[in-house]
């Protein structure tokens, strides 16, 4: 039995319209041959009355008293109203369906609610419901516990269902489905000519999308990665084959010499603010400052540390917080609010001379100023302050021509 696992995210089930083009995907994959396996996210996002968000707005100034394994009981309900109304939709149209939710589906996790991790999948029931050529139609974003409590997985978290089913399935590939036409080289809202790349690995992928491209959750990555486990990004409103995400030992049977790719993708965060504490060469001064903070529950990105300089970022949302904490411990950090963290990612610029340099000969063609620099085998950060995040990214894709 060849099975497909696609999963479909809210803009793509928040309309009958919308709907019957995530029929239509289904129904090639049925007609190729393949047993499906479809994971749906809530319908649409804030404000329209079945997503996630808007369910939780429900609860209004009572959310905070709210236990999380209450609100997870909550927060699950969007999924199930989109998978049994998708489920209604393919019965129309005289396709045999069985619905699941998390629980139902096999998908254990811990009881970290609201950001819960799965620790196994038993899928037998839809293993039954496919030997009997029943499409199954399962609920992203949820499992459940040992304890029998319903679990949600977190933001992005049907990517990590689809993915997880996909593994415990032996699935031959993990389709995720988007608004977009794929990976692209950049945000296409700052970079007109951004290009949907053909294929990227896993170590890519996860680099692009913990730095800001939000196209497939990174835990979800994680997981097919330790698996060996094929993605393909794709548009539900498209015919366009997407980007393959698979391990770079997997060779297409046309072999191309002289495309080589030094720089793979540019991601970015924004409204983030530098943090900089002088006079903290001493390690028990830096072991006090990393451990108040994170006392405090505030997350640090971006940290270096340059002899008696320690350099990192927070959100702009916890700047005020952080200086707090720091003035409570007598340091007194400089601060530069509203920045921007670029990432260039490509395994290809591993130890490849020069790469800095044409960073920074970019940047400065257009006097945008580097705050902060760091890299890794496969990626090279620079802080810029936020307004000039767009002119940066441009820049930045046109010098390393992304999309050539």
């Amino acid at each position: 039995m060849k099975i497909l696992v696609q999963k479909f995210g809210g803009t793509s089930v928040s309309t009958p319209e919308l709907r019957r083009q995530v029929i239509s995907k289904i129904k090639e994959a049925k007609a190729a041959g393949y047993a499906v396996v479809v994971v749906v996210s809530a319908m649409g996002r804030l404000g329209e009355p079945y997503a996630t968000d808007t369910l939780l707005s429900l609860l209004g100034k009572n959310k905070s008293n709210i236990p999380k394994r209450e609100c997870d009981l909550l927060a699950a309900c969007g999924e199930m109203i989109s998978a049994v109304t998708l489920a209604g939709d393919l019965e129309g149209e005289d396709m045999d369906v069985k619905v699941f939710t998390g629980a139902q589906a096999g998908i254990y996790t811990d009881d970290n609610f609201g950001d819960a991790k799965i620790v196994k999948v038993i899928p037998k029931k839809i293993v039954d419901a496919l030997q009997l050529d029943k499409i199954a139609v399962v609920t992203g974003f949820q499992g459940i516990t040992e304890q029998n409590d319903i679990t949600t997985l977190g933001r992005g978290g049907s990517d990590t269902s689809a993915v997880a089913l996909g593994v415990a399935l032996r699935a031959e590939i993990v389709e995720i489905f988007t608004d977009v036409e794929g990976i692209m080289t950049a945000d296409p809202k700052l970079v007109s000519n951004a290009k949907t790349l053909d294929k990227v690995t896993y170590n890519e992928i996860c680099q692009l999308a913990y730095e800001g491209a939000k196209v497939i959750h990174p835990r979800a990555v994680e997981i097919a990665m330790q698996n060996n486990l094929n993605l393909r990004i794709k548009c539900t409103f498209s015919d366009m084959p997407g980007t393959l995400v698979a391990n770079d030992t997997v060779y297409d049977k046309e072999t191309q010499i002289g495309n080589y790719r030094l720089i793979t993708g540019i991601a970015h965060k924004t409204n983030v603010s530098q943090i900089k504490i002088s006079d903290v060469g001493e390690i028990t001064k830096q072991l006090k400052i990393f451990k108040v903070l994170a006392l405090a529950g505030i997350s640090l990105d971006f940290i270096s540390i340059c002899n008696d300089t320690l350099l990192f970022t927070v959100l702009n949302s916890e700047t005020e917080k952080t200086i707090e904490m720091l003035r409570n411990i007598d340091f007194i950090p400089e601060i530069t609010k509203d920045c921007a963290k670029i990432a260039m990612v490509g395994a290809g610029m591993t130890g490849v001379p020069g790469v800095m340099a044409g960073i920074v000969e970019a940047l400065a063609k257009e006097n945008i100023k580097v705050l902060q620099s760091a890299d890794s085998y496969t990626t090279i950060w620079v802080l810029v302050h936020d307004v000039e995040i767009q002119k940066a990214v441009c820049a930045l894709h046109d010098y390393f021509r992304l999309n050539a």
